[in-house]
């Protein structure tokens, strides 16, 4: 097979690859994008949601087949099944068709002249190029997208394994989300529910050590009849960021760079925009041959994510030293006037503040706060 020479190859095609392969096309330079499954989109991993405010960041506004869902409220419920609800409507909460999303972000890139390879992968990065599993490809720059197996290698304690599957139930509210906290049966995570449409939702949980699969099966058991059209099982990454975006000529986006959220491991806007910001360096670079033209992409990402991750971090820290106990009495401090609070002025993408409001609720954790005190000030701070 004959092959021409690309500036830029980009490994996996997924919402970070694809947006960054849209922007360095739209520059006029030669892209291929290397997706290794049989088709973009597939297997949909991610829950979907997102803000609309983040969208119109990402220069997207969703067509009706990617749009599945608007959220009005999330439910939080406890171990022993207390919950409080917050009102999502002020955050502009969407549920995204994952399949159908990364296919129109992969149109952008095409018009804009990208070419997209599709059962294609990544083996090796070589000084001139890189050696595809269709063979050796001369590049300028790679770029790995190839999300979270990218990570594993590098340090196992930073993944949890997780299973999603879509159902039909007839116990589903279409416009609620719901998260079930419980640190014996999802230690460091949680279970969810997402709605997708009328009678469906995506249903996972994740945590560290469990079988997945089999915790997911008990969840769905108690809460009744349902029907399983899809399953998917996948590691996540909880651990923040990689200490380096860029080696050489290889820039790392995405989840494979760390870039999903501490907290619920959800990436479509904080990976969607590294892929953009990697975009716009790779461009600059390919102008100037400036290596520091590269390092712009780490700096800008930094700038705009760093300090909320160093946060979710935190605050994963904390809420994984909470046992049941903690966790209940978190619960029976809620009021409803700092509920109203979160919701009025809480934001969906950056949610470390109310995460620490929430836990530093007046009367809350009292015996948890005697031993996180310091940590929960730095939070609050």
């Amino acid at each position: 097979m004959k092959f021409v020479d690309y500036d830029v190859i980009v490994a996996g095609g997924s919402v970070a690859g694809l947006l960054c392969a849209r922007e360095v096309a739209a520059k006029g330079y030669r892209v291929l994008v290397l997706e290794e499954d049989y088709e973009i989109g597939t297997p949909e991993h991610c829950g979907g949601l997102v803000s609309i405010p983040a969208m119109d960041d990402l220069g997207i506004i969703p067509m009706r087949g990617t749009l599945d869902n608007k959220i009005r409220s999330a439910r939080m419920i406890s171990p022993s099944g207390k919950e409080f609800t917050l009102d999502a409507r002020p955050q502009q909460v969407i549920v995204l068709d994952r399949r159908e999303f990364d296919k129109q972000i992969a149109h952008q890139a095409r018009t804009n002249g990208a070419e997209i390879r599709v059962r294609a992968s990544l083996r090796e990065v070589v000084k001139d190029g890189v050696r595809t599993s269709d063979g050796h490809v001369k590049c300028r720059i790679a770029v790995d997208a190839r999300g979270v197996s990218s990570l594993i290698n590098r340090d196992r304690t930073g993944t949890l394994q997780s299973a999603q599957y879509e159902v039909y139930a007839d116990w589903i509210d279409k416009e609620m989300v719901e998260v079930y906290l419980d640190q014996e049966r999802y230690p460091g995570f949680f279970a969810w529910i997402i709605p997708t449409r009328h009678d469906e939702a995506k249903v996972g949980v994740a945590g560290r050590g469990i079988n997945a699969a089999r915790v997911l099966e008990e969840f769905l058991a108690r809460k009744g009849r349902y029907s399983a059209v899809r399953k998917i099982f996948a590691p996540i990454w909880i651990k923040g960021p990689i200490p380096e975006f860029v080696t050489g000529n290889m820039v790392t986006i995405g989840d494979a760079a760390g870039q999903a959220k501490p907290t619920t491991a959800g990436g479509i806007y904080s990976s969607g925009l590294g892929g953009i910001f990697a975009g716009k360096a790779i461009s600059k670079f390919l102008e100037s041959s400036n290596p520091d033209d590269l390092g712009e992409y780490q700096r800008e990402w930094s700038a705009k994510f760093g300090r909320e991750f160093e946060q979710m971090l935190l605050a994963r820290s904390i809420l994984e030293r909470l046992d049941n106990k903690a966790i209940e009495g978190l619960f029976d401090s809620i009021t409803p006037d700092s509920l109203s609070e979160i919701s009025k002025d809480g934001s969906f993408d950056f949610h470390a503040v109310s995460i620490a409001k929430l836990l530093g609720v007046k009367g809350s954790l009292k015996a948890a706060q005697a031993i996180l005190g310091n940590e929960l000030r730095r939070l609050l701070g």
